[in-house]
């Protein structure tokens, strides 16, 4: 109950304070990608159960294979995590944590065994520890040779090691502690 009563509080205060970003984010993103400039997926949240996640657009919808699927603005806004602020409307609706494991699509957090599945007893959020020790995960991936085997092989079950150990651990001070790691991750973060 308290988390909830933190992550409604958080959210408002972080809405007051951005929702005009959001809309600015928004539409430089219709612009950018031709697109409604939001971007809506189906995701594994708490207990399993999916729910539509929203995000600012960054990639075009069609791209030719000169140009880079992820537009300019884009770029920007992912740099910045911009893009995941509509996230705190997920927050609000009860579908998402501040604080918690990413959310995921379907074929990781959802086939979880044993021990690991405590993770979906958790609602996702939108920041954690893993979060913020892979932030350059995107750098991380295109160095590899096969980006989706070394996801599955390395980052995705340390990330499931990070998110079991909250799972074990969290409390509102621990959760304000990652937001404000988070905040200055992205703010400070070198490229």
């Amino acid at each position: 109950m308290a988390k909830r009563v933190f992550d409604i509080v958080f959210a408002l205060f972080l809405l007051t304070l951005l929702f005009w970003l959001i809309i600015v984010s928004v539409l430089m993103a219709a612009i950018d990608t031709h697109t409604s400039g939001l971007f809506i997926q189906e995701r594994i949240g708490q207990f399993g159960t999916k729910f539509k996640i929203y995000k600012v657009r960054t990639i075009r919808e069609s791209f030719s294979s000169v140009a880079l699927p992820i537009s300019k603005t884009g770029q920007f806004l992912r740099k910045f995590r911009i893009d995941e602020l509509p996230q705190l409307f997920n927050v609000l609706k009860g579908d998402m944590s501040m604080v918690g494991p990413r959310p995921d699509v379907s074929g990781y957090y959802d086939l979880l065994e044993g021990e690991n599945r405590k993770l979906l007893e958790l609602k996702p959020g939108l920041t954690s520890i893993a979060t913020i020790k892979y932030t350059n995960e995107d750098a991380i991936l295109k160095k590899q040779a096969d980006p989706l085997v070394y996801n599955d092989t390395f980052i995705f079950p340390d990330k499931v090691k990070l998110n079991l150990d909250y799972y074990y651990n969290h409390s509102i001070c621990g959760d304000f502690r990652i937001i404000l790691e988070t905040i200055k991750v992205i703010l400070f973060k070198k490229n």
